[in-house]
């Protein structure tokens, strides 16, 4: 009876897991390149000093890999940047990169990326969502630095139905955007 209470406990957490996180079919990287305003993120210690106006800018290197360069305003009202590099693990749909910061004399080491999934991108490229498969890791990008209140709204729901807590997310001040920071799920009430 004991083994037969673990064996159900056991496959009902199991259960519980989230389920596999989806990316979108196709991205065109020629499209996706450029500059993507962070609009909302899952913190990360690396944005630790980020206050506002968080960018991203991607330029296509070659059919494999990308050049990343994040940038940020710090409290101090200073711009700092980090560059580093995108790979594509999954070429079929360009949807999956393994992203790195870790330079050593001018080679990025794969071996230290981290998941970038493309979970959500519009048909014009203006929106984007980027998530990972363990859903510790997530951002809402944009072409501009504001977005309607209903397209924020629209993409909450979209990252509850893929199992993301919203709570996690904060949304970033960016001029001409939202002023101040605050939590996705508090956003509409």
């Amino acid at each position: 009876m004991k083994l037969l209470i673990v064996l159900f406990l056991f496959l009902a957490a199991f259960s519980l897991e989230a389920k596999p996180l989806e990316t979108v079919m196709y991205v065109d990287l020629a499209r996706y390149q450029g500059t993507w305003h962070e609009i909302a993120s899952i913190p990360q210690f690396f944005q630790r000093k980020c206050v506002k106006d968080t960018t991203a800018e991607y330029t296509v290197l070659s059919r494999e890999e990308i050049r990343v360069l994040n940038s940020c305003t710090t409290e101090k009202d200073e711009r700092i940047v980090a560059e580093g590099r995108g790979k594509v693990v999954e070429p079929k749909t360009n949807a999956k990169l393994k992203v790195t910061f870790a330079n050593f004399k001018d080679k990025y080491i794969y071996l230290l990326a981290g998941n970038y999934w493309i979970i959500k991108l519009d048909d014009d490229y203006q929106i984007a969502v980027v998530g990972h498969p363990t859903r510790k890791y997530g951002w809402i990008l944009s072409r501009t630095p504001g977005i309607p209140d209903d397209t924020l709204a629209d993409l909450t729901r979209f990252l509850e139905d893929r199992d993301y807590d919203t709570c996690d997310f904060f949304t970033t001040p960016q001029e001409g955007g939202l002023t101040e920071k605050r939590k996705l799920c508090d956003i509409g009430k």
